[in-house]
């Protein structure tokens, strides 16, 4: 099942080769990334939001469902 390969006539590679398989080629382009700030997140809302004030908001809401 998990056999061995049969050794290869090949000659090992060099190490400069090996990188140059698994990294790709290397450019000399340097490249920079700006750096963009998140917008400020939005101001607090005045109204305070107590769980008495979302209980009464929430029957309020039951209130006017239609039966």
């Amino acid at each position: 099942m998990f056999r061995r390969r049969p050794a290869s006539s090949e000659s090992p590679i060099r190490e400069e080769e090996a990188y140059a398989r698994l990294h790709g080629e290397r450019l000399g382009e340097v490249l920079s990334v700006a750096r963009v700030e998140p917008p400020p997140p939005p101001p607090a809302r005045e109204r305070d939001l107590s769980g008495e004030h979302l209980r009464r908001a929430f029957e309020a809401r039951l209130d006017s469902r239609p039966q």
